[in-house]
């Protein structure tokens, strides 16, 4: 949710800067993700000044050129030649001085230089609306009214004044703050200060001339309608102050009418939506539910086919909106609306929830209506819009306020006890600094006792109907931090099956992170194009977009995004890791599988004065598989080449019919499906597997050897086809006790050997605990190594 600091200062007066606001707001329960300065147009106007046309000459070698002196308020006037055609000896401009960086409506922005323009020196430029972002005209250069001040800064002149947006992820519980005002109210309860609303003390009826009658028949979906007719409006665009505030937040503004809902909207929290009163038949509104397959064609030309189920906004013949969801193609305000019908209304939450998900349908007013609107803001903010529109469109009230609200909704009763409260919050407050936060929330305290409070929860605090959670508001505003860490803590000794499966996780979380990877926890929601075995994909059946649903069958096509929306902004050395689970539906039946994922990308070491960076490999992974399956203890196991749907190529680790890990380089195929333009290294454990082969493990303890080790090389030409763990796995077949390691140092393919051949430089490392080695039992060794090899892999051995 987007909040401008501007706009919140519209409920509260603080000196307190967006910093200070943004820390506040995320100790109270208002996460702040992110807070950026936004400007109303590009660049600010910075470095743009009021200037004042001394001279005006003809250029003496451009016949389009002027050549002027400006005065911009300093010692001296400057010289600036001018190609504009309206440009007069007299005139107050816009200059831009040099130094200055101009950003125009197109192009890139360009830095203002001290120039000579054929043969003339120019120290600035007088600029039109376009060069800098004020509006679209190019006919000429900006001329302003006479008595505007030279020197004047021209952000100064032109009211700019920077703002701040916030980007607050927002709870679904949290429906009183999906506003200004809602963000504002948990500031002022918590500085202690007062909340400012909207005078609407000037609200009158000019006359009944446009009456639209109201009939709610669903007053389950509907419990309360309000609404107003307002005539002779001029629709057009809005005034700067408002556009800009849409802007900030991310809102395109329309015209004057619908701006004015937008901004009450996210002001209030309250949704709105004005009719085009001339296009209402009968001049009736009825809320009512149409019956199965009603089409209905929505503001985006989009003919959709009604639910019985969805509740509707009518005239006397047709449909006209979605209830707080959508409006209609020819309902709403256009260029040629003078009269509006202007509704505010209170609709059941799961009403409006059910119809949003049914139609695919997300809108700012549906956001809001799903997790619970006030119904005692819609005739204040029917109210607020009323004046807004008659301040910006014209026109007058000509209905008496309609609010159909039969059945009133009762605040909720609850009873908190402070003993309660403090006992859950594990902190000992003072009552009276309890009371006190209680009250500053908008909660009534109706009764007290020694004991504790009866309250009345405003309807605005939809989540707030229980002891606990008034605990929670209390605790929100007094402040998590505040709340002292115990240095005594009281527990129970309880069994744990071994291995302890969340100390086995920290021990190779560890392991990885002092090995340079980074843990990354993805959504477990992901696209349905990434599934690679459709028929195995569980599918969410209320997605909230494209993009989220179905649920991940690997944890891959989640790290793939991660890789690309870091190399996106050139942090493209990646090392990754991610505990996480896997989701599939077998034989009907839903399965979650445990994995345990690693990924790499970009450089393996960083660029140092005394090394080049070097890229990371296929070796890269399985020294980090080989550091987990180690570390892990985990030994016996053999190895296969890969190359699958996931893997260009790579190695798979396996006992018998159960895989241990797959690992190796991905597919270009996935690398393009989402815009991977690096190699990438990708390895996937089974980690209840793992868990399972570490618990059946024995922890074998013996001395240390007190007898030497002995190291033989063999060199030898194999076929291509050969593998390394091939020959060691021969080699440990042929001799089980002496030999205790075989690894490769050095591998040659070249046009010096025959077709279809390579060279292995093998180690081979021999030792007896009971006795030191001679050569003539090392020499017996080898030679049944050499004819096994021989024999089993064709090795010819070089000499």
């Amino acid at each position: 949710m987007k909040i401008s600091y501007n706009r919140l200062k519209q409920f509260i007066q603080t000196d307190l800067n967006p910093q200070e606001l943004s820390l506040i707001l995320t100790n109270i329960g208002l996460e702040v993700e992110s807070l950026e300065k936004v400007q109303p147009v590009a660049g600010g106007l910075e470095g743009l000044v009021i200037g004042h046309v001394l001279t005006c000459v003809q250029h003496p070698n451009a016949d389009r050129l002027r050549v002027t002196t400006v005065n911009v308020g300093g010692e001296e006037a400057i010289q600036v030649v001018c190609g504009a055609p309206n440009v007069a000896e007299g005139q107050k401009v816009v200059v831009a001085t040099v130094g200055t960086t101009v950003y125009p409506n197109e192009g890139e922005p360009f830095k203002i230089n001290k120039s000579k323009i054929r043969g003339e020196v120019s120290e600035g430029m007088i600029c039109a609306e376009d060069e800098i972002g004020l509006g679209g005209s190019h006919a000429g250069i900006m001329v302003l009214p006479e008595d505007t001040v030279v020197g004047q800064l021209a952000k100064d002149y032109f009211k700019m004044e920077d703002d701040y947006l916030y980007e607050i992820g927002l709870t679904p519980n949290r429906a009183d703050a999906a506003s200004h005002l809602g963000v504002a109210r948990d500031l002022a309860a918590y500085l202690r200060i007062e909340l400012k609303m909207p005078d609407l003390s000037s609200f009158r009826i000019a006359n009944e001339d446009l009456p639209i009658a109201v009939t709610v028949e669903d007053t389950f979906a509907c419990p309360r309608y309000t609404s107003v007719s307002i005539s002779g409006v001029t629709v057009k665009a809005s005034p700067d102050w408002l556009q800009d505030i849409l802007k900030v937040i991310g809102i395109r503004p329309i015209n004057n009418i619908v701006d004015v809902t937008n901004y009450v909207l996210h002001g209030l929290g309250q949704p709105l939506h004005a009719f085009d009163a001339d296009q209402i038949e009968g001049k009736t509104v009825i809320v009512k539910k149409c019956a199965e397959g009603t089409p209905f064609v929505t503001l985006d030309g989009v003919e959709r086919k009604l639910s019985a189920e969805d509740l509707m906004i009518c005239d006397a013949v047709k449909p006209l909106t979605i209830a707080g969801v959508y409006g209609g193609q020819n309902s709403g305000v256009s260029a040629e609306t003078k009269n509006v019908f202007l509704e505010s209304a209170y609709f059941n939450a799961v009403s409006i929830r059910k119809t949003a998900k049914r139609h695919a349908l997300k809108t700012d007013a549906s956001f809001r209506y799903e997790r619970g609107t006030d119904p005692e803001m819609t005739l204040f903010a029917l109210k607020r819009a009323a004046l807004l529109i008659q301040e910006l469109a014209g026109g007058e009230i000509s209905s008496a306020v309609s609010d159909l609200y039969p059945v009133p909704v009762a605040p909720f009763a609850v009873e908190v006890n402070y003993n309660n409260i403090n006992g859950l919050i594990g902190a000992s407050i003072p009552n009276q600094e309890i009371k006190d936060i209680i009250t500053s929330l908008g909660i009534t305290v109706v009764a007290e006792t020694a004991e504790g409070l009866s309250l009345q929860v405003p309807s605005f605090k939809v989540d707030v109907t229980r002891e606990c959670d008034v605990t929670e508001e209390v605790l929100r505003i007094y402040g998590y931090n505040n709340i002292a860490i115990p240095t005594k803590i009281n527990a129970s000794l309880a069994f744990t099956a071994k291995p302890d499966k969340e100390q086995t996780q920290h021990v190779i979380a560890d392991l990885l992170t002092a090995n340079g990877y980074l843990e990354i926890w993805c959504n477990s929601l992901t696209k349905g194009i990434y599934s690679k075995n459709p028929a195995e994909a569980v599918q969410i059946l209320n997605p909230l977009s494209s993009d989220l649903n179905v649920m991940r069958q690997s944890l891959l096509m989640p790290a793939l995004e991660s890789v690309a929306y870091n190399q996106n902004r050139k942090s493209g050395d990646v090392k990754f890791y991610e505990f996480g689970k896997t989701y599939h539906l077998i034989n009907e039946k839903y399965v979650e599988r445990p994995r345990l994922m690693l990924v790499l990308s970009g450089a393996d070491s960083a660029e140092q004065w005394n090394q080049k960076p070097s890229p990371v490999s296929f070796y890269s992974m399985k020294a980090a598989v080989d550091a987990v399956i180690g570390r892990l203890g985990i030994t016996n196991y053999q190895t296969e080449e890969i190359s699958d749907e996931n893997y260009a190529y790579g190695l798979k680790y396996f006992r018998g019919p159960q895989t241990i890990v797959t690992f190796g380089a991905v597919t270009a195929a996935d690398k393009k499906q989402t815009d991977v333009d690096k190699d990438v290294y990708y390895a996937d454990f089974d980690w209840a597997l793992l868990l399972d082969i570490v618990r059946k493990n024995k922890i074998i303890s013996k001395e240390i050897p007190k007898y030497p080790a002995v190291r033989r090389d063999l060199s030898m030409l194999v076929d291509t086809e050969v593998t390394f763990e091939s020959l060691k796995t021969i080699a440990f077949k042929t001799e089980k006790k002496l030999l205790k390691d075989v690894q490769v140092f050095d591998v040659y393919v070249g046009d010096k050997l025959p077709e279809n051949k390579k060279s292995y430089a093998l180690s081979f490392t021999l030792q007896d605990e009971e006795q030191t080695l001679t050569d003539k039992q090392i020499d017996a060794v080898m030679q049944k190594i050499i004819a096994n090899l021989a024999q089993s892999a064709k090795a010819e051995i070089r000499k």
